[in-house]
């Protein structure tokens, strides 16, 4: 690893360090030659998942759009950031872990709907009645009752 302050070529590892999910490594190092000490992180460069819309078109996979998403539903619900990001990792784990190159929008809407039904039935419905595009008010009380009968 070259010197970010004297580019010199070498520098040993001093400490190395997982992070708390396991996804990175924080690397301590010293350079050889002006013994100055620098971080570096190694992480997996994950290959992108793409997304097949409706219209067929192919987009990459977001987690930012994911999250917008998810955090619109949640507004002005007593659910703390944490938790909602927590969902939408488990979201994206799920969904790279059962798909290699390409998964359907409807896919991902049916994943993130399981999760915000034990989560929030407020933040269900709201993200339900975008995703599943309500017509009318008799869609959307049927969403509601077969949440009710499912709790």
């Amino acid at each position: 690893m070259r010197c970010p302050f004297c580019q010199h070529p070498h520098s040993r590892v001093i400490e190395s360090r997982a992070s708390e999910d396991h996804t990175t490594i924080r690397r301590r190092r010293e350079c050889e030659a002006c013994m100055k000490r620098f971080t570096t992180y190694e992480k997996v460069e994950m290959a992108p998942l793409m997304v097949i819309k409706k219209d067929k078109r192919r987009d990459e996979f977001s987690r930012e759009k994911l999250l917008r998403g998810v955090l619109k539903a949640c507004e002005k619900r007593p659910i703390p950031l944490e938790q909602i990001e927590s969902l939408v990792d488990q979201v994206e784990r799920e969904l790279r872990a059962e798909y290699d190159k390409e998964i359907s929008s409807e896919r991902i809407g049916e994943k993130v709907m399981e999760k915000l039904r034990v989560l929030d039935g407020v933040a269900y419905v709201r993200f339900a009645s975008v995703y599943r595009q309500f017509r009318d008010v008799e869609t959307f009380a049927n969403e509601i009752l077969g949440l009710l009968n499912k709790n």
